[in-house]
């Protein structure tokens, strides 16, 4: 009766909508609620800061995916938006996957309906296609190779130069994967929000006022951006970079979540949000990964919902692909 009065709300509201009181200790339950169930917590960099710190494993989507196929919970409460845990699902079928927000979603993975990239696929007859790991279970299964920002240059370049290839759902980080290797992939239209909307021209005058920094940028920026940009990477490389990097200041185009990370390896070092085309805002957040919250984790390993359901024929499917870059990236 609990079960269905939970799943009820759920279908209602997208999470578990149920107040907390203010006398409870969010973290220590947590923490209990994890070790009595056997449930394990992996976050995405995106986050906020402290919803990074209370996850077992922190890291990028591929990293994500590759201690998701690993883990021995029983459960895994994944907070980030929904692919991920979808991708999570995909990979333990027989585990119990819950997320803090279903409506935690993602406006590149919902710029490719499924449908419409199927006709898509069918008018280019004889090409592979590579898909980033931001997009829905659907097009996972209709994909040949999916693909994340730490592997997708390996990963394209793995194919002959003389195979055709379709690469889905990121038009700017197919473009820039265009530009390195010469290739010539046909690209779907779709982009992120958060990554499409850095200004260039804000982010000139930034540099301008900060000589001294160095611009780095995600390949999900558009080329403009990053024809300006000192350093290009996946978020786990410019994490690396910065620490690695002798400059002491940064300017950082993506999700500005990013920054409690480096600033946590690089507590010495200044790191500015880049602006975006939007000038009540001086960085640029992922509306979707601010959805989860500390109250909405709590409530999701206490009652095990929202859960990540697919069908079974679909995430046999999807899992194909994903297997295989898993494959490519060892």
């Amino acid at each position: 009766m609990v079960e269905n009065k939970y799943r009820q709300l759920v279908l209602k509201h997208g999470f578990v909508n149920e107040p907390v009181s203010v006398d409870i200790d969010l973290l220590k339950e947590i923490n209990f609620l994890k070790r009595s169930k056997n449930a394990v917590i992996l976050g995405h960099y995106y986050i906020s800061p402290e919803l990074q710190d209370i996850s077992d494993f922190l890291g990028d989507s591929l990293a994500l995916a590759q201690k998701a196929q690993k883990t021995d919970a029983d459960i895994i409460l994944f907070v980030g938006v929904h692919f991920m845990g979808e991708t999570a699902k995909i990979l333990n079928p027989g585990k119990k996957v819950i997320v803090p927000d279903l409506n935690a979603g993602c406006s590149l993975a919902e710029s490719a309906p499924a449908g419409a990239f199927l006709t898509f696929k069918n008018n280019h007859a004889g090409h592979k296609v590579i898909s980033y790991i931001n997009c829905s279970a659907e097009i996972k299964a209709l994909s040949d190779v999916i693909v994340t920002s730490s592997n997708a240059m390996k990963i394209v370049e793995s194919f002959p130069k003389q195979q055709p290839l379709i690469f889905a759902p990121d038009k700017n980080l197919g473009n820039y994967i265009n530009s390195v290797t010469g290739r010539e992939m046909v690209l779907w239209d779709g982009a992120c929000m958060v990554h499409e909307k850095y200004s260039l021209e804000k982010i000139i005058d930034l540099m301008d006022q900060h000589p001294d920094s160095e611009f780095i940028a995600h390949p999900e920026c558009t080329q403009p951006v990053l024809m300006v940009a000192n350093f290009i990477g996946s978020t786990t490389a410019l994490l690396s970079y910065v620490t690695k990097s002798i400059a002491s200041k940064f300017i950082v185009a993506t999700e500005s979540g990013i920054l409690h990370q480096m600033l946590k390896a690089n507590p010495d070092k200044i790191f500015i949000p880049a602006p975006s085309t939007d000038s009540t805002c001086g960085c640029n957040d992922c509306s979707f990964m601010k959805l989860n919250t500390l109250q909405k984790l709590y409530l999701a390993l206490k009652y095990e919902q929202p859960e990540i359901l697919l069908d079974p024929s679909l995430l046999e499917k999807a899992k194909i692909p994903i297997l295989r870059m898993l494959e490519l990236s060892k």
